[in-house]
């Protein structure tokens, strides 16, 4: 009896195939193009600017509630662009699908100077909500409009209480971390 669903190998074939394509496209659609060196751009600058600010006392706390939040942006992201509800005409790089531009350089960048800045739950709420206004409503339609994000079955006002609800769930994180450190 023949099985109605498709074999590991086919996958697999199938797989490399779109990996070939995805190369292919890579190479002669986004590369060197100025969407990349915009992407590169904010890959990199943020970074460069954080390190001179950084409250380097509070680098190692700093720095885990900015990778707890990579991971989780990564996560997210990955599940929006599996389920098709976004995705990333242009790629920074092939071989990492994700807009690691954003997700990694300057959403995170923002998020670790708020963190840094804002210690008080209050204020720490209210300018997450701004940054999370300034991205949803500019960042997020510029990026359209540049080609680089393609809502497919997602709109801009979903990502509002994403941004603030991440960024507060790592803030509480990392502050029972601390607790744990300190008994």
């Amino acid at each position: 009896m023949k099985s109605s669903y498709p074999s590991y190998e086919k996958i697999q074939k199938i797989e490399y195939k779109l990996t070939e394509m995805k190369n292919e496209y890579w190479l002669h659609h986004d590369l060197f193009t100025f969407q990349w060196w915009l992407l590169l751009f904010i890959f990199i600058f943020p970074w460069f600017v954080w390190w001179k600010y950084v409250d380097k006392n509070r680098l190692k706390e700093i720095l885990l509630f900015g990778a707890i939040l990579m991971i989780l942006v990564g996560l997210l992201d990955d599940i929006g662009v599996s389920t098709h509800l976004w995705s990333y005409p242009y790629n920074l790089l092939q071989v990492m699908p994700r807009l690691i531009a954003v997700d990694n350089g300057i959403l995170i960048v923002a998020h670790m100077t708020i963190y840094q800045f804002f210690k008080k739950w209050k204020s720490f709420i209210i300018a997450n909500l701004i940054m999370a206004i300034i991205f949803t409503f500019i960042f997020e339609p510029l990026t359209v409009w540049l080609g680089i994000y393609k809502l497919e079955n997602w709109k801009y006002i979903y990502s509002l209480p994403i941004y603030v609800a991440k960024a507060m769930f790592v803030k509480w994180l990392v502050q029972r971390v601390n607790l744990i450190n300190k008994s």
